[in-house]
């Protein structure tokens, strides 16, 4: 590890002044940025401890919605009653990832910023094009099991790990940034970036730039039938082969047809993968397997694996089906509650 200096921010001015200094980095949990220190994958000349800033409370946003402030912790988020109630597919993607210590440690802006894990990435030995630009990339004929089958360029094939990443572009949240300059908003759908000629930068966050917060809009109506369903090689404290996170309306009435939905990918593509059109597809159609299947195939159209990773396009088309699938038969707390209703039914019948 190359020798950086450390310092602590005592308000947010002071942690925007250092960090408009290049070579100086926010540090929050630190899961991924130590890692990659240790590495000497990336090397910064300056760690500012942010943890004292105040951003860590989750709150109701004004005109409804939530604010996750960017140093609360994942465990923390995935367990908030607020989250847990409105955003059940948050907390869900939140408790796949990592594993519990992680999770504690882990905050939710620095969830957003963590880098791929990508074999070649962190081996300094082997050309890298997003460790090095222009060097090349050795997973394209190499090792890429894990690597991505939608979006990518002849320069880089690597996947963004998150799994909260994932469900936060299902529900539309938006970044919320703040450097010297001033304060600006980025929806999540612009937030990461697919690597183009450019796969060095992982997002659109400027110099200097850090973030205070993310918004939640108001997404009941998808409480009640949502599931995130992540397909890996073990249990736990392991990254996605492929996730989906999916949501539906469904009309209240007899035919119970879905009004909208919501799918998300993870563990296919650069950044979390969404395709508007397939869930414009859903829309008036009664939740069933045909329709699932041919959302999936709009969702994955143009996708194409590099030999080891062939098996992600049978495995992402089942697994958005047995997304949709789970989350039509309604949110885990979503049919217990059902059933408890029914029981008071029946025993109010008997009686």
């Amino acid at each position: 590890m190359n020798p950086f200096t450390f310092t602590q921010a005592g308000d947010i001015d002071a942690a925007l002044a250092r960090l408009a200094t290049p070579g100086v980095r926010p540090i929050a949990g630190g899961t991924n940025l130590l890692d990659l220190m240790k590495e000497g994958v990336m090397q910064p000349d300056e760690l500012v401890d942010i943890n004292g800033l105040g951003l860590d409370t989750i709150e109701e946003a004004p005109g409804g919605g939530l604010r996750l402030g960017a140093l609360a912790r994942n465990a923390d988020t995935a367990y908030h009653p607020l989250v847990r109630e409105r955003y059940p597919l948050l907390s869900a993607a939140i408790l796949a990832g990592a594993s519990p210590q992680l999770r504690n440690m882990a905050s939710n802006g620095g969830n957003l910023m963590q880098r791929t894990r990508c074999y070649y990435f962190y081996d300094l030995a082997t050309p890298c094009n997003k460790r090095e630009p222009g060097s090349g990339c050795s997973a394209r004929n190499g090792l890429n099991r894990l690597h991505a089958i939608l979006g990518t360029s002849e320069h880089c094939i690597a996947t963004h790990p998150s799994d909260m990443c994932v469900a936060l572009r299902a529900l539309d949240a938006v970044v919320h940034v703040r450097s010297q300059g001033g304060a600006r908003e980025i929806a999540i759908a612009d937030f990461h970036r697919l690597p183009g000629d450019h796969p060095e930068l992982d997002n659109t966050m400027q110099p200097g730039e850090l973030i205070t917060h993310i918004a939640l809009p108001e997404a009941g109506r998808y409480a009640g039938h949502s599931a995130y369903i992540k397909v890996r090689e073990r249990l736990s404290y392991a990254f996605a082969l492929v996730s989906v996170a999916a949501a539906l309306e469904l009309d209240g009435g007899k035919d119970g047809k879905i009004v909208s939905a919501r799918i998300a990918l993870g563990g296919v593509a650069h950044k979390p993968w969404r395709v508007e059109e397939a869930e414009q597809a859903l829309v008036g159609k009664a939740p069933c397997h045909d329709a699932f299947g041919a959302a999936a195939d709009i969702v994955l159209h143009g996708a194409h694996g590099h030999g080891q990773n062939d098996f992600k396009l049978t495995l992402a088309r089942n697994a958005i089906e047995q997304a949709l699938s789970t989350a039509a038969r309604g949110t885990a707390h979503a049919r217990v509650e059902q059933r408890g209703e029914q029981r008071d039914e029946q025993r109010g019948e008997q009686q």
